[in-house]
């Protein structure tokens, strides 16, 4: 009885399958056996038709117990901590004093916002100097107690004025831009403490019939988003278009593994010639996809000139590419070392493991995702964000952790296709 020959990169073929069936009883001829059959070949195709099933319906089970916990964890009880908050007090009065006692006993967990009190003194450029600290990412938000809201207060207490505005009082900055999830979260909350805690510590007086809203809502205040999120197509390549991406990706790999097969390549070229091949059609293939893929969101009038001018867009272009390749790559080293077979199993895990830290700012999670910083798909939304928000400006080291992966990538892909050429070879003498 003929050895079955051990196969390296290119998974159990049905040829394989009929052969190993072969060797253990005659093969009847075709679409001419009952799946219960008791004839040797049936029960030696049943054997290898369980276990493929029952090995990978475990394989999925422990993705979904393992892996799938990751995306879980990071939306359960979220935020799991809180975010940093200054109150700078620009009008020194009454006013002030009551909001930044009021808040600064609100227990940070309540709101998901840890407030500190930070002098007007550090801002000389007033308000404008405080929505450019939170769009450096200085802190995450801002409530400015503005000047003369101690005075106006006063002065509608003491002439009942019915057209007192207390908005004027208190502006809350954020910048929903930098992630859209937590600031609805934050400013939900927000006004919630406001209506609960500032108003009732303020004493504006109660006399005042006339002019009701100064006892209802004697301290108001307005929100100044430095940053909107103003563009809804974005949603699409900030989130949900990352995830695209990479399924795009792994299209590509699939693509290129059956053309390699498919015309023998896999098996005829030496194997530095092999490696070159692999390399160099991913980062045409992508450059061509990610072009694609800009002329899509292009085409839907997503801005490109905000924060790079006209040259936002080839930005964009670059920045795609180089999320392609370091999303694709990965796949493509991998599926050298795990073959088609298993390739999936990573796919879910590459996916799970980047979707995780893309929802909400890594640090409102748990500290087991600062792991994000270092993932493809939270460079891209930052970088993406910069480009079409005018967020903070990182975008030089969003590029080099996708160049960093793509360079990792181009060292292990070798390392495994020459660690398959020599399983291969080894397998040869059997073979013959």
């Amino acid at each position: 009885m003929a050895e079955t020959p051990k196969h390296g990169n290119s998974e159990l073929s049905v040829q394989t399958a009929q052969e190993a069936i072969s060797d253990a009883a005659p093969v009847p001829p075709p679409f001419s056996m009952q799946f219960l059959d008791r004839s040797p070949a049936a029960r030696a195709a049943r054997a290898i038709y369980f276990k493929v099933i029952i090995g990978g319906t475990l394989g999925l089970s422990i993705i979904i117990l393992c892996v799938c916990s990751i995306y879980w964890g990071s939306v359960w009880n979220s935020p799991h901590h809180t975010l940093p908050g200054w109150i700078v007090d620009f009008d020194g009065g009454l006013v002030g004093q009551a909001v930044a006692q009021a808040l600064s006993a609100i227990d940070p967990g309540v709101n998901g916002i840890s407030w500190q009190v930070v002098s007007a003194s550090k801002f000389t450029g007033g308000v404008v100097q405080l929505e450019d600290a939170i769009v450096q990412e200085e802190t995450w938000y801002g409530l400015a107690i503005n000047a003369g809201s101690s005075a106006n207060l006063t002065a509608a207490i003491s002439s009942a004025n019915a057209t007192y505005n207390s908005s004027t009082a208190l502006t809350f900055i954020g910048s929903q831009a930098r992630n859209e999830n937590i600031y609805h979260t934050i400013c939900q909350s927000f006004a919630l403490q406001i209506a609960k805690n500032v108003s009732a510590a303020s004493n504006a007086g109660t006399i005042l019939a006339s002019a009701p809203q100064i006892v209802t809502r004697p301290i108001g205040y307005t929100v100044n988003n430095v940053r909107p999120f103003d563009v809804l197509v974005a949603s699409a390549v900030t989130f949900v278009g990352l995830i695209y991406l990479l399924i795009l990706s792994f299209f590509i790999v699939m693509i290129v593994s059956s053309a390699r097969l498919a015309s023998g390549l896999e098996a005829r070229l030496t194997l530095g010639s092999l490696i070159r091949v692999r390399l160099a059609t991913s980062f045409v293939v992508y450059f061509w996809i990610s072009f694609c893929y800009t002329m899509l969101s292009r085409a839907f009038q997503l801005p490109f000139s905000r924060e790079f001018g006209p040259g936002g867009i080839v930005i964009f272009w670059m920045l795609n590419w180089a999320g392609m390749l370091a999303c694709g790559l990965a796949l493509e080293a991998m599926i050298t070392l795990l073959t088609v077979r298993f390739i999936p199993f990573f796919l879910i895990i590459w996916i799970i493991s980047n979707v995780s830290v893309s929802i909400f700012p890594l640090q409102v999670l748990p500290h087991v995702y600062r792991y994000g910083y270092a993932w493809p798909f939270y460079n891209l939304s930052r970088a993406v964000r910069t480009i079409v928000f005018r967020t903070k400006n990182d975008v030089g080291l969003n590029f080099g952790v996708l160049i960093a992966w793509i360079a990792v990538s181009c060292v292990t892909l070798p390392l495994f296709q020459w660690l398959m050429h020599r399983r291969a070879l080894a397998a040869q003498p059997q073979q013959a």
